[in-house]
């Protein structure tokens, strides 16, 4: 159509901090980082470049939305890129709160059985890692984190909850992490 397109290789994070350090020519209206083969549900979004890349963003002063599949091998991503555009259009037209991204995660069905879109909030992820010790051919040991595919709890009002039940989840995270109600006990803990 016309559009100027940019690649790079890099983190998320990185290339969207080359964009908004100036890589391109003109400043990014939104961030949308992904399409991203892999759910980026509850606790996962600590470990993800997809998430991080929207973070990137936010710091930058670019509103963003994380999007994710929870696929490993399908690749259909109509239903959740016709959600992205609609958010984005939202975002265009009356912008997120001040330090807000989205973060959208799709079901790992065909388009036509997505049951819908939900707003969720972060649910509860399992993870059943294991720790494997291998040697190197010097005699040197070297570690590979493993396991099964991390679970999660099913429950109403989250995104793996949501996804789970085949609904594409859109959760509105904030970058301040902060533990409001921990605040006051923390004090006391140091006599404050």
């Amino acid at each position: 159509d016309g559009s100027p397109a940019y690649t790079t290789n890099g983190a998320p994070s990185d290339c969207v901090g080359l964009a908004l350090l100036g890589a391109i020519p003109n400043m990014p209206d939104l961030v949308v980082s992904g399409i991203n083969q892999g759910g980026n549900l509850g606790h996962d979004i600590t470990y993800s470049g997809t998430v991080a890349g929207a973070m990137e963003a936010v710091v930058g002063g670019v509103p963003s939305i994380a999007v994710s599949l929870d696929a490993r091998e399908w690749s259909d991503f109509r239903a959740v890129t016709g959600v992205v555009v609609r958010l984005a259009r939202a975002i265009l037209a009356g912008g997120l709160p001040a330090n807000t991204f989205l973060n959208v995660n799709a079901p790992p069905v065909p388009s036509n059985e997505v049951k819908g879109v939900l707003v969720t909030r972060l649910g509860q992820r399992v993870y059943r890692d294991v720790l494997v010790e291998r040697e190197d051919p010097k005699g040197e040991p070297y570690y590979w984190i493993g396991g099964e595919p991390p679970t999660g709890v099913v429950e109403d009002g989250t995104d793996y909850g949501a996804v789970a039940r085949g609904y594409i989840s859109v959760t509105p995270l904030s970058m301040d992490m902060t533990d409001y109600q921990f605040m006051e006990k923390l004090g006391e803990w140091l006599g404050e």
